[in-house]
C-alpha cells in the first residue's frame, strides 16, 4: 500500500468494523491512514511537584543571589542558576493536562500524533505537546425533516434521530475536517437512501414498509449510517424514525384512500357478522321447530335481516298482515 506523509492512497483499505471503504471516483483519492493508540502519560502530581519545586528553587536562588550581590560577595553564578531554574519550570508545566470523565485528549507533538489519553484525572505527558479535547460521550442528532420519494414514487416527509459517539479519536480528528458536520450530512444521505427503498404503506406481501416496519427500517438506517461514518472513527448506537407522513401535496388523496380502505374493511366485518347472525337465527328456528319456512320465505327473511343488520341508518319496521303469496 502506497503512503505519502502518513496518508494512504489505496482505495481498497478497510475502515473500522471490517466494512469496505468507499472507492474514490475519478482520482486515486488520498486518505489519512491513522488509528488511535495510547499516549504516554504519568501521574500529574509529579509534574506539579516538579514545576513548583523549580519555581521555588529558582526564586530562592534569585533572592540569595541578590543578597550576595548587595554584600559584594559574588552571587553571579547563583543568579544564573536561579534564572535557569525559573525557565526550566515551564517545561513540566507544558506536560500537565486534565481529562474529565467522558472526554479524551488527543496529543500531538509538532504535528506528529503521539497518542490519546482516555483515563480521567490530572496527567503529565510529553512536554511541548498540543492536547486537543475530544468528547467520547453519547451524542444525539436529529435530522431535518426531508422530502423523499418512496419506492412507489410517492413524496414522503421523514426525519430520524441518530445516537452516535466517537470510537476512534485519532480518525475523528485527522480523517475528516469536522466529524460532527460529517455525521449530520451522512445521516441525512443515509436516511434518503433507506426511505427511497421502501413503500410508505400498501406493500406487496412480505415487503417491508416505512409505516408498518418502523423497527426494521430503523435498524437498516443504523447500519447504513454506520457504514458511512466509520471512516471518521465514529459508531452508531441506535436510530429511530422521529417523523413520517405523506407530503402535503398528496396527503389529502392518500387520506381518502386510507379512509376508503377503512370503510371497506369495516363493511366486510359488518357483512361477515350479519351473515353469521342470520345463519344462527335460521338454525335456531329450524331446531326449535318454531315455524316451518320454505326456501322462498327463508330468502325473504334473510333479505330483511341483512337490510336491518347492514344498514347505516335505523330501519323503520313494517308489519305485513297478509301472506307472502298474496
Amino acid at each position: 500500500m502506497a503512503t505519502l506523509n502518513g496518508v494512504s492512497a489505496d482505495p481498497t483499505d478497510e475502515s473500522s468494523g471490517g466494512q469496505p471503504a468507499g472507492h474514490p471516483v475519478g482520482l486515486q483519492g488520498a486518505r489519512v491512514d491513522i488509528s488511535e493508540r495510547e499516549a504516554w502519560y504519568a501521574n500529574g502530581a509529579v509534574g506539579v511537584l516538579l514545576t513548583f519545586g523549580l519555581l521555588l528553587g529558582g526564586t530562592v536562588a534569585m533572592i540569595m543571589a541578590g543578597i550576595q550581590l548587595e554584600n559584594g560577595t559574588g552571587g553571579q553564578a547563583l543568579m544564573i542558576a536561579g534564572l535557569v531554574a525559573l525557565l526550566v519550570s515551564a517545561v513540566p508545566a507544558t506536560m500537565l493536562t486534565i481529562v474529565q470523565p467522558g472526554e479524551t485528549r488527543v496529543v500531538t507533538f509538532f504535528g506528529n500524533y503521539v497518542g490519546t489519553i482516555r483515563k480521567a484525572g490530572l496527567h503529565a505527558t510529553v512536554p511541548f505537546t498540543a492536547k486537543r479535547k475530544v468528547s467520547v460521550r453519547v451524542h444525539n442528532f436529529e435530522t431535518n425533516e426531508l422530502k423523499v420519494n418512496d419506492s412507489d414514487g410517492n413524496p414522503v416527509n421523514i426525519a430520524a434521530i441518530v445516537v452516535w459517539q466517537v470510537a476512534d479519536t485519532a480518525k475523528s480528528v485527522f480523517a475528516v475536517e469536522d466529524y460532527q458536520a460529517f455525521v449530520s450530512v451522512q445521516s441525512e444521505a443515509g436516511l434518503r437512501h433507506v426511505a427511497s427503498g421502501h413503500p410508505y404503506d400498501n406493500a406487496a406481501p412480505g415487503e417491508e414498509t416505512l409505516r408498518g416496519s418502523t423497527e426494521l427500517v430503523a435498524d437498516e438506517l443504523a447500519h447504513e449510517v454506520a457504514d458511512r461514518i466509520a471512516i471518521a472513527g465514529l459508531e452508531v448506537i441506535e436510530t429511530r424514525i422521529s417523523a413520517l407522513a405523506y407530503a402535503p401535496e398528496i396527503a389529502q388523496a392518500m387520506l381518502q384512500r386510507q379512509q376508503a380502505s377503512a370503510v371497506i374493511a369495516a363493511r366486510e366485518k359488518i357483512v361477515e357478522g350479519a351473515v353469521t347472525m342470520v345463519q344462527n337465527a335460521l338454525d335456531r328456528l329450524e331446531v326449535d321447530a318454531i315455524v316451518h319456512l320454505d326456501d322462498e320465505r327463508k330468502a325473504a327473511m334473510v333479505s330483511n335481516l341483512l337490510v336491518v343488520l347492514c344498514s347505516d341508518s335505523r330501519v323503520s319496521p313494517v308489519v305485513n298482515t297478509g301472506s307472502l303469496y298474496t
